[in-house]
Order: C-alpha cells, then sequence, then structure tokens
C-alpha cells in the first residue's frame, strides 16, 4: 500500500478507508494514543491502539523520537482537537528512541538548548514550522524573479574580491598553515598558492552579478555568502544565503519599485501556503511578546505585521531628511537612544531605524541618498558631490531588510572612487570593463534571506532560521 502523508490525511474527506502513514513518534500516552508527525505539516496526527491487541514488547518500543510506521481505518475523531484519527490494525517499528538519551523530550526547552542539537531541533513544533516556512519562502523568491524574466546566476563562492570593502573575509588556501612559502619581503607568497593570489569566501555576488546584467539585462544571485565580522549579536550570522537582483537601465526608482514589489509578493505567497504554521508562529509571538516590558513589546501580532508590510506603500525618505526627524526626535532630544543623532553623515542604527517605521511613518520605509562617506564605492554619486544613490529598506521589528543602490556606471568617477579608499585598480579591471565597453544605468540590491525568513516567522534571533548556525566559535554539525 502506497504511503500518505499526514497534511493529506488531516485534509482528507474520504472516511472508513485503510492508510499507510510512516512518522515520528511526539508523544505516546495511555498505552493508546500515538501522536504521529511526518514533517509535512505542524499537525500530528492521532493514531489510536488497541494496546489490549498489541505485542506488550512492541508497545514499549513506542518511545518519542521513534519512527514506526502504521497502517489501520481512517475514521472521525472521537477527541477534542482533530477531526480525524487513525484506527490502527498493524504497526511497525523502523528506528528505536532510547527514552533515557533522546533530548528532544515533549516538554519547553530554551533555544539556546535547541541550537546545541540543532541536528534534531527540527523536530520541533516550531522549528519546524520555521523550516516549512523558510522553503516556501525560497520556492517564492525563484518564483518571482522567474516570472518577472530574470536570469539566475550562480556567482562565485571562491573569490579575489572584496565586494564591500570591509576586509572582514574568510580566507581560502591550501599553504601550509605552520610553514607557509615566504617572498623576500617577509610576506606569505601567495603566488604558490592553489589559485596563484590570495583568495577569500564571498561576502556578496553583487559585483559578478552586474556583469552578467550588462548582458542578460535581469539577473539575480541566491547563494551563500560569508562574513568573518567577530560579532554575536541576535543579528549576524558568519555564513548566510544573499538574494541579489541586478537590472540593466534601472536608475534608483525603478530599483525601490521591484524591491517593494519583490517582498510585497513574496510575504503574500508564504501567507497563502504556510496558514497553519504561520497561525503557530503566530501564537508563539504573541505569548513571547507579553512577556517582555511594556516598553519593548511590538504593536502588532506577527500576523498582523506580516500584512501591514502588504497594505502600506513603502514610504521614500532622503537620509537628510530622515536625520532632521531624528535629529528633533523626543528619543534623541531626551538621550533615549543609545547612538544619538546629533551630526550628519552619522550611520544610522538599527534603534533609528525602527523609529522611522514604528513611531514616525507607521509603515515600511525606503531611505535614498545616503552620505558618500558610509557607503560603498560602487554606488553612483549624486551631483551634490556629498551623497550616493543608496536605499535601504526597513522594516518593523527588524530595521534595514534591504540595502541597494543605482550603481556607478561612470568609469571616470568610478575611478576615482576606487583610487581613494586605495584599492587597487587591477584586482577590479574586469569590473572596469563593463563601464569601458556599453555601460549604462543599472541598479540592484541586496536581501539577507535570513533576515526575511525572522522577520515572517518572528523569530527573535536569526540563528533560530537556518538550519546550522555559523558563527564565532561555533562551526558544529
Amino acid at each position: 500500500m502506497q504511503k500518505t502523508s499526514v497534511a493529506d490525511l488531516l485534509q482528507s474527506e474520504k472516511k472508513g478507508i485503510e492508510v499507510h502513514v510512516k512518522g515520528w513518534v511526539r508523544s505516546f500516552r495511555s498505552n493508546r494514543f500515538v501522536a504521529l508527525n511526518d514533517g509535512s505539516t505542524i499537525n500530528n496526527i492521532q493514531c489510536v491502539i488497541d494496546f489490549e491487541a498489541t505485542d506488550e514488547n512492541l508497545l514499549k518500543r513506542i518511545n518519542t523520537g521513534a519512527a514506526i510506521a502504521v497502517k489501520g481505518i481512517l475514521e472521525d475523531s472521537q477527541g477534542k482537537g482533530q477531526s480525524v484519527e487513525i484506527r490502527v490494525t498493524k504497526l511497525e517499528i523502523l528506528g528505536d528512541s532510547n527514552p533515557d538519551d533522546y533530548p528532544i523530550q515533549p516538554k519547553k526547552h530554551s533555544f539556546e538548548f535547541l541550537r546545541e542539537n540543532a541536528h534534531l531541533r527540527v523536530r520541533t513544533n516550531t522549528f519546524s514550522a520555521v523550516m516549512r516556512v523558510r522553503s516556501a519562502l525560497s520556492f517564492a523568491v525563484h518564483q518571482y524573479f522567474t516570472q518577472h524574466g530574470f536570469y539566475n546566476v550562480h556567482t562565485p563562492i571562491v573569490t579575489g574580491s572584496d565586494a564591500e570593502g570591509a576586509g572582514e573575509m574568510f580566507r581560502v588556501s591550501t599553504l601550509d598553515a605552520i610553514n607557509p612559502p615566504m617572498t623576500d619581503e617577509g610576506k606569505i607568497d601567495y603566488s604558490k598558492d592553489f589559485f596563484g593570489k590570495e583568495t577569500n569566501l564571498t561576502v556578496s555576488g553583487q559585483l559578478e552579478a552586474e556583469t552578467y546584467a550588462m548582458a542578460l539585462g535581469k539577473v539575480y544571485t541566491f547563494g551563500p555568502t560569508f562574513r568573518a565580522e567577530n560579532s554575536n549579536t541576535t543579528r549576524h550570522l558568519a555564513e548566510f544565503w544573499m538574494i541579489e537582483p541586478e537590472v540593466a537601465f534601472n536608475d534608483l526608482d525603478a530599483n525601490m519599485d521591484l524591491a517593494e514589489d519583490f517582498i510585497q509578493s513574496v510575504i503574500k505567497s508564504v501567507l497563502e501556503t504556510c496558514k497553519d504554521d504561520l497561525e503557530f508562529l503566530n501564537e508563539r509571538f504573541v505569548k513571547e511578546e507579553s512577556q517582555k516590558p511594556q516598553l519593548q513589546r511590538s504593536d502588532m501580532s506577527l500576523l498582523e505585521k506580516l500584512q501591514f508590510v502588504l497594505d502600506n506603500n513603502f514610504k521614500r525618505v532622503s537620509y537628510t531628511e530622515a536625520f532632521e526627524i531624528l535629529r528633533n526626535s523626543k528619543p534623541n532630544k531626551k538621550k533615549k537612544f543609545q547612538f544619538p543623532v546629533n551630526e550628519w553623515g552619522v550611520d544610522l542604527q538599527s534603534e533609528h531605524e525602527r523609529f522611522l517605521v514604528e513611531k514616525h511613518f507607521k509603515c515600511p520605509v525606503i531611505l535614498f541618498d545616503y552620505p558618500a562617506t558610509i557607503k560603498a564605492f560602487y554606488m553612483r554619486l549624486n551631483e551634490d558631490g556629498k551623497t550616493v544613490r543608496a536605499m535601504d529598506v526597513l522594516f518593523p521589528g527588524i530595521g534595514e531588510i534591504v540595502g541597494g543602490s543605482q550603481r556607478e556606471e561612470r568609469l571616470d568617477v568610478l575611478k576615482e572612487k576606487i583610487k581613494a579608499l586605495d584599492i587597487d585598480e587591477k584586482e577590479l579591471w574586469w569590473y572596469l570593463d563593463t563601464r569601458r565597453f556599453g555601460t549604462a544605468v543599472h541598479s540592484g540590491f541586496g536581501l539577507g534571506f535570513e533576515r526575511l525568513v525572522q522577520f515572517v516567522t518572528g523569530m527573535g534571533n536569526i540563528r533560530d532560521v537556518i538550519p546550522f548556525p555559523r558563527t564565532p566559535q561555533n562551526a558544529e554539525f
């Protein structure tokens, strides 16, 4: 008999039919009722065993975490909380689980404990819901770009360039770590390395994506990126996934239009496809928020926040206007901000971004035209010589979720910016070629996928929205 998923059985309108299901035991009570889950839904299906007709040794092996196969009759449930249940006619233990050793018992566990058991945490309701939502979001991303005429480009993971200019990169090398070859100047001789030069794990696929946009028109990357930033906050990972569209002939306004439409589309998609998981995560979010101090609580539930993004046009505000709003705000005047906003050119922090979204404008915000001194070299310089055509999309509860810009398409200006930052022009000869041969206005942005998953699921720590988080001093699993 063909196996049926728990999700399909719970939606089945046919009763009295024989079914076959396989999954893992979530709980077993009264030597009779098994809550079975196979990962297809957050909901369990109840399997009712005739314990008097079942071998006692078999019953002893039905423990939390055990994998079992069940055959039986699908019937209307006699209990509360579910519409159908399975009256078991045949039970098979596929994989035992020792109750004394199995760490994911049916009780509340701290997220820190579950991170230490990341290989098993997806068996909990919270993490199975998060990972199903993550999968649905990933599909929605590819679906959106495909439907809008974009081509997916796989940009290099190993690179010789630092797209962000921050220098916080993981080195890739096959040289002897203890006795590497040295130059006459006493420096490591990377010409003897595998690639013949110093290479790193990429921090962004943007620069390479730009070259493809200048031939294919509309492209996007969706791949792993790496930052060697020694940060242990709830917002940072050393390994994460980035979505980076690049579009030829798009200016900054078109770039903002794209970002807004893209985000709203993928959120709408997941609201339609992950209703049960999001309802569960919404209940968890509301409960978590109720336990916070009044001033730290969200004014909206998770589902309200998601709908808030769909129902509101994103407010577009220049950095200069936002600076004046923040400088004259009550939190700034009363010195409530951890980072005071006093001088134009300051790099805005999450607390400032959230104030603009949640308190002042009360809608998603796109900030644009940032000071050139706090943005990357590849962003187009405005005529004032002080600001660049940069944009950041700000969301409630999370702050910046997207960063992008109109790219500097003028060869002479780009070369001047590279020189000012002491970047070796020879390292970017190929990037400069796109300005030498058929240059044109073009734009793009980057969206950290985990930030998006974090916003949609309401999880407070970014380590809880990626299967196996990589952070300082942690590369387990």
